[in-house]
């Protein structure tokens, strides 16, 4: 008797536990469909019949909604760490699962593990694509395209400056906010940092807008790649990526620097804006960046120089493609493999780099690498004095057991994750180059691979569905800090 009493116990339990993490993530399904209104209405002006596959994707969505809401309405949205970590994922992935919809109802008609790729690369600003004839896909499919790599970005900001810190994820406790006095409830203050890089993050994309027209660009070019440049998507209105403004090298040095801006992190342009106005040089993760950018750059121009290319010509390409492959956005104005194996393999190895934390670019990020130097030197110090002691120092903080742990264990699956991918990929029959590449630019975020089928000219679709799947599973995993999806994975998370 008492197991039969107990079990509707623990029904109500899990309910009450469950309920905040799905009144939350609904918030986000009605966000997203509110932004598919804006294709949508697009599509209706012209007297597209796009409109009726954004129609119908609006109304599933909001039926979603509805009854989510109609079972969680008494529910507050007071979520515990525990319930952050399956908010976090949830989130990503239906959010992903939604926004392929039109993508299955309009004209490219794809199948369901296409247009699941194309929107799990969106939303993870990945930028990989399986979509060819880009440039004849009606102004609504190409403005989604645009919106949900937006989208994306800004929800990994809000991830990376308020979620992950604290959840401890990856080391990234470094870039705790000022004044976070977190508590076991963690919304209210996820919502105030939201709301002040919100403003910061749509007046880069309304700069960026203004003056990609004003350089040359259609008024739809310059709102998608405003939006998917700051976002550090890599999503173009052509199957040519940016190689189509080739010739117009301003606008190449305009969308390098709106893709270094969105690789940096927003927190500093909110002190920026407080007053201090040298906060983002103060950063040593920000000098970090720059640096690595400088050197590489200057050494593929030279490099390119000696191979005969004209200097202003090769210092823009290097330039616009270093950064972008950096920062994770994906954009090229020149396949880069054929700058010769040097070339080829110097871009293998950055797209490992990452831009900063607490921006959209993805990838190892920066910081980890300067902590992983920092260890270093103070290893080397030890095995020469191994009676010292060494405090190791980043941005003024003690680098604590706390954060190595962090850091360390972020690496080790980061590249643990990216040898399962790519021996994934391997048993399902690619070549090394597509799967080794394929993988590490699935998990850093980056969008193009090396090779001839998925490099810089080519794209995902020859790929085989299974291939896809594990692509996907390799971009989320990539863009939710590893860990974050790994803790799911261990029995000890579900004892409570």
């Amino acid at each position: 008797m008492s197991r039969t009493l107990g079990f509707p116990r623990r029904a109500e339990e899990r309910t009450r536990h469950w309920a905040p993490v799905f009144k939350a993530v609904s918030v986000l399904w009605l966000v997203l469909a509110l932004f598919m209104t804006l294709p949508w209405g697009v599509l209706l002006i012209e007297g597209d019949p796009d409109a009726m596959a954004f129609g119908l994707s609006i109304l599933f969505i909001l039926l979603a909604v509805g009854i989510t809401w109609s079972m969680t309405f008494r529910t507050s949205v007071e979520l515990k760490p525990w319930q952050m970590f399956v908010l976090t994922t949830l989130s990503w992935v239906s959010v992903s699962g939604f926004a392929s919809l039109p993508l299955i109802l309009g004209a490219p008609q794809l199948s369901f593990t296409n247009a699941v790729f194309e929107s799990v690369s969106a939303i993870t600003t990945t930028g990989s694509t399986i979509l060819g004839g880009i440039d004849t896909l009606s102004d609504g499919l190409k403005l989604w395209r645009g919106i949900m790599q937006w989208l994306g970005g800004i929800g990994i900001i809000v991830m990376g400056i308020a979620i992950l810190p604290f959840l401890k994820v990856g080391g990234m406790r470094l870039f705790h906010t000022e004044s976070s006095d977190w508590s076991d409830k963690v919304m209210p203050r996820t919502g105030g940092i939201a709301k002040a890089t919100l403003g910061i993050y749509c007046g880069m994309t309304l700069t960026a807008m203004v003056t990609y027209w004003l350089a040359g660009m259609t008024p739809l070019d310059a709102v998608v790649h405003a939006m998917t440049s700051v976002a550090t998507g890599g999503f173009a209105n052509t199957d040519a990526s940016f190689s189509a403004y080739a010739e117009t090298p301003g606008i190449l040095w305009l969308a390098s620097l709106f893709m270094l801006g969105g690789a940096l992190p927003f927190v500093l342009y909110i002190r920026m804006l407080r007053g201090h106005g040298l906060a983002l040089w103060k950063d040593q993760q920000v000098r970090g960046l720059l640096l690595v950018l400088t050197v590489v750059c200057l050494f593929l121009a030279i490099w390119r120089m000696q191979l005969g290319t004209p200097p202003t010509e090769a210092l823009t390409h290097v330039v616009f493609n270093v950064i972008s492959v950096v920062t994770t956005t994906g954009y090229a104005s020149e396949d880069y493999t054929l700058w010769g194996p040097m070339a080829t393999v110097a871009f293998f190895y950055l797209t490992f780099v990452g831009g900063c934390s607490g921006s959209t670019a993805g990838g190892m990020k920066i910081f980890r690498f300067q902590v992983a130097i920092l260890l270093l030197i103070s290893q080397l110090r030890f095995l020469t004095h191994s009676s010292g002691v060494f405090v190791s120092r980043y941005n003024g903080q003690s680098l604590t057991d706390e954060i190595t742990r962090g850091v360390v264990a972020f690496s080790f699956f980061f590249f643990l994750t990216i040898a399962g991918v790519a021996l994934g990929l391997s048993l399902l029959g690619l070549d090394l180059v597509t799967a080794l590449s394929g993988a590490a630019t699935a998990v850093a975020n980056v969008g193009p691979g090396l090779g001839d089928i998925i490099g810089p000219s080519g794209n995902f679709a020859p790929l085989p569905d299974a291939a896809k799947w594990l692509l996907c599973i390799g971009m989320l995993m990539g863009r939710l800090e590893i860990l974050t999806v790994l803790v799911l994975l261990t029995p000890m998370f579900w004892r409570r």
